[in-house]
């Protein structure tokens, strides 16, 4: 013990870490001691001991040098040295990914395995399954069997843990094991019993009869092991989600029963099942809500954060059911532990009244500086609740935000501050100059590239819209001066936003932007030029279409079809309104806004996320003839053909080009005893509809997903294209052995299953996209579009909030101008959305509601082609 004494100075300075500086090519050359004749454990073990840190922080192993420090390692089987075995066992693992041959030290572990030295026998089981494949592990299957249900609980667990990573390369071997994972269930040690369980449900889990018998044997029984009882409790979650049964189903009695458990985990562990299930009652979640109280007046901090934790959680959906709790969590703002406190108060202020809102911002402030950045988040997402909930206290939230922005922190922190700020902005006019204010203030100093870019695009989006436009100008062109080329850029375009915005300002911003064109960044000078030459036109379509409204097709494939038309012989133009659109949803849009800038810069080009539609093309090209169809203009969301539980799982997308629309059909066989062949889908397409061609799946083997195509030519009549097509799943069955998967004769017989029908709608054939200037754009098109009027009654509606979701949800388009939220107390509400129907047709719509008896709609269509105005009036009707 004396050499690990160390004297008072070393005491004092911490001790610190002894491999701190050790090199990748000391260790290696050190390393060689292990080929010695005679093994000397205490020099080997240190040096083992080094090159398992150095891998375990990272450090990369050629081939080669693995390979050699393997074939080194092995020569310490030598050694009976316990600790340098186990050591060895280690390395054996870290290696067996990298090295070659590691095959070679299989009769060694196995020998250990099946020894008589327990201390071995655990560990050499783990190093033997991290180097066995699936040819090997039916050699050392019996032994696996045998140490499955071993006396000793290390060998046990060590072989159950590894037969669940063993189920990864070879299943249906692991399979057979079922028998010895359960008479594991049976035993008396909790960490044995634990993993039998978690080994027998990963067995089970894609037979649905066979979960429903175990979890029913096992609710039935009493399990010694607490670990084991939360994992029964999870997949009894599981099966009430997946059966959609209330209280009155077996497996939640279980859960509440789990409320008497002795120990405190299963009851956590079932008060949290019961709270996060989706469609759990106040009635059931009553009983949950008081386990989560009693423990947040627990002594033990962990019970304590775990309780206040989940009601956070709990009181983003339920926040009547959490209200009985704010007298405890007010208790809990004092507590010692900042991360409960932090917790409790967040809970609070989505639970509490407007009245306690200044009190609840003293207390946050006393503390707020004490908690880590990862909880400080926690602490803006619950002001962004609050700011949503009670709009009237947007000034008292936004100066202690502001407050919060000017402290340190990191990007992730700094980015939920701004993120809250904006959203208030746009949820609430009163605000604007508020927040506007306090951003401005903020990239004065702000660090982070991507976040000041962020909010420069903002300023640029809603500053022209403000009172004083004037005002920010200055903020904004201070960052030309001050800033890197990125940021100067994005400057540079929320500039010529003003301009394009705010005619009383071009003047002034035309002479800023001449300025810019001195820069000594090339982007920063292109984008001045580009705005100056637009600007200088004093031509509103142009300032809609180049400033207001950018470019908004998908990027990667505007750069596909760019080089497919060079390549080309074609003299016709290129027509961009072929390229498929990025359609954007709100959080997509955001991640534009922040890589605004950043494409093209001084810097690292940012790679930009692709696309759904850009996911698929790759795949669809290679069917025969889909390239003659031109760019994928948009692929829907999945379609379920069955149920979940059934035999064959059908799930359908569609894709839809300028002129076609490919039919993707992803079948997922579930019965291990059938292979199936030919799978196909037999369609009855709607009238004016015409199959071109089918591409079946060859081979559907049990629980793989494989994929079949019907390609159809879309109707000339443009009403024709909605329409519903019945489907059948056409196949060839051949029995086959559930352990192999090979079919018992070359014969199969012939089988079909009825699918649900699947429909094409008008949502199908649009692509959503922004406008930043709706009103001009609507403006525009009064001159250039074909207008179609039509008014409608939507009895079946009694709110405009209602009637607002539901028309955007069919339309297919994108809300603009914040149109999708109305405002409480209103009778009458104006949206706006706007899209491009397939072929590039250009689509506005104004939608103009009253609520009366049900609502009243008049629905006013401007596009670029009749007929699609006209589908869209008759497509609602």
């Amino acid at each position: 013990m004396s050499s690990f004494k160390r004297d008072k100075k070393e005491e004092e300075d911490g001790g610190g870490n002894p491999f701190l500086n050790i090199e990748k090519t000391t260790v290696l050359q050190e390393a060689r001691i292990f080929n010695e004749t005679s093994v000397n454990p205490r020099k080997c073990t240190p040096i083992l001991t080094k090159l398992l840190y150095m891998l375990n922080q990272g450090e990369q192993l050629s081939v080669k040098e693995a390979t050699d420090v393997f074939f080194a390692m092995t020569k310490l089987f030598q050694s009976r040295d316990v600790i340098l075995r186990r050591l060895v066992y280690l390395g054996i693992k870290e290696l067996s990914s990298i090295a070659d041959d590691v095959i070679i030290v299989t009769s060694s572990l196995t020998k250990d395995m099946t020894g008589k030295e327990d201390m071995y026998r655990a560990a050499a089981i783990r190093a033997l399954c991290s180097i066995t494949d699936a040819t090997m592990l039916q050699a050392i299957e019996r032994y696996m069997k045998q140490a499955i249900v071993d006396r000793n609980p290390a060998v046990s667990s060590a072989a159950l843990v590894s037969s669940l990573h063993m189920t990864r390369i070879a299943p249906e071997v692991v399979k057979r094991w079922v028998n010895e994972a359960q008479e594991a269930v049976n035993n008396d040690n909790i960490m044995v019993q634990y993993h039998a369980l978690g080994l027998l449900y990963h067995i089970r889990k894609t037979d649905r009869l066979a979960v429903t018998k175990l979890v029913s044997r096992l609710t039935r029984m009493s399990l010694k092991s607490p670990y084991a009882v939360c994992m029964l409790i999870r997949i009894a979650a599981k099966m009430l989600e997946e059966e959609d049964t209330g209280s009155d189903s077996p497996y939640f009695e279980y859960i509440e029963s789990c409320f008497r458990h002795k120990s405190e985990m299963v009851v956590y562990e079932a008060a949290h099942a019961v709270v996060n299930l989706t469609r759990t009652t106040s009635r059931e979640l009553t009983q949950a809500i008081s386990v989560l109280q009693l423990f947040c007046g627990s002594p033990k901090p962990t019970l304590r954060f775990a309780a206040v934790r989940t009601l956070n959680q709990v009181a983003i959906s339920h926040p009547a059911a959490v209200t009985a709790c704010n007298l405890d969590l007010e208790n809990l703002i004092t507590d010692s532990n900042r991360s409960i406190a932090t917790l409790a108060i967040t809970t609070l202020l989505k639970t509490g009244a407007e009245s306690s809102v200044d009190r609840l911002m003293k207390q946050i402030a006393t503390f707020v500086s004490e908690i880590s950045d990862e909880f400080k988040v926690v602490v803006v997402q619950a002001i962004k609740a609050l700011a949503l909930k009670f709009p009237r206290k947007h000034s008292v939230l936004m100066n202690f935000l502001s407050a919060m922005l000017r402290d340190e922190g990191g990007l992730e922190y700094k980015a939920s501050i701004a993120d809250t700020i904006i959203t208030i902005i746009e949820d609430n006019p009163e605000a604007k100059e508020t927040g506007l204010a306090h951003l401005c203030e903020f990239i004065e100093d702000c660090e982070h590239v991507s976040l000041a870019v962020r909010i420069l695009h903002l300023l640029g989006k809603e500053g022209p819209k403000t009172k004083q436009p004037s005002r920010y100008i200055r903020f904004i062109y201070n960052r030309v001066i001050l800033e890197c080329p990125t940021i100067r850029a994005a400057a540079v375009s929320a500039m010529a936003q003003f301009g394009a915005s705010c005619p009383d300002l071009l003047e002034n911003i035309l002479v800023l932007l001449a300025r810019c064109q001195m820069d000594s960044d090339d982007e920063v000078r292109d984008r001045a030029t580009y705005y100056i030459s637009i600007l200088s036109r004093h031509d509103k379509s142009l300032y809609n279409n180049y400033i207001l409204d950018t470019l908004q097709v998908s990027i990667p494939a505007l750069e596909r079809s760019l080089r497919e038309y060079t390549q080309s012989t074609t003299d016709r133009p290129f027509d961009i309104r072929l390229v498929p659109v990025a359609a954007l949803t709100k959080s997509e849009e955001e991640v534009k806004h922040k890589a605004e800038g950043m494409l093209i810069s001084s810097g690292q080009p940012k790679s930009v996320p692709a696309s759904r539609e850009e996911n698929y093309a790759e795949k669809l090209n290679s069917i025969p003839d889909v390239l003659e169809f031109g760019p994928l203009f948009r692929s829907s969301d999945v379609s379920e053909l069955t149920e979940s539980e059934t035999e064959y799982v059908v799930r359908c997308i569609k894709h839809c080009f300028a002129k076609h629309v490919v039919l993707q059909f992803d079948c997922l066989n579930t019965l291990s005893d059938q292979l199936l062949e030919n799978v196909r889908v037999q369609l009855e397409p709607s009238d004016g509809y015409e199959i071109l061609s089918e591409v079946p799946c060859e081979k559907l083997p049990y629980n793989e997903t494989g994929t079949t195509y019907i390609i159809l030519k879309t109707p000339e009549d443009l009403p024709s294209s909605i329409g519903t097509f019945g489907a059948v799943l056409k196949f060839v069955v051949k029995d086959c052995d559930p352990s192999t998967g090979l079919p018992d004769t070359d014969d199969g017989y012939d089988d079909e299953y009825i699918l649900e029908d699947l429909e094409i709608t008008l949502g199908d054939q649009v692509q959503k996209v922004t406008k930043a200037n709706w009103a001009a754009s609507w403006e525009e098109a009064a001159s250039s579009f074909h207008e179609v009027e039509d008014t409608y009654s939507l009895s079946s509606m009694n709110t405009l909030e209602e009637a607002v979701k539901n028309i955007v949800q069919f339309l297919g388009l994108q809300p603009a101008e914040r149109s999708d939220k109305v405002p409480e107390g209103k009778t009458t509400h104006t949206l706006l959305l706007a899209g491009i129907f397939r072929g590039g047709v250009d689509i506005l719509v104004r939608a103009k509601l009253a609520l009366a008896d049900g609502v009243t709609m008049q629905l006013t269509v401007r596009s670029t082609d009749e007929g699609v105005a006209e589908l869209i009036t008759s497509a609602v009707g």
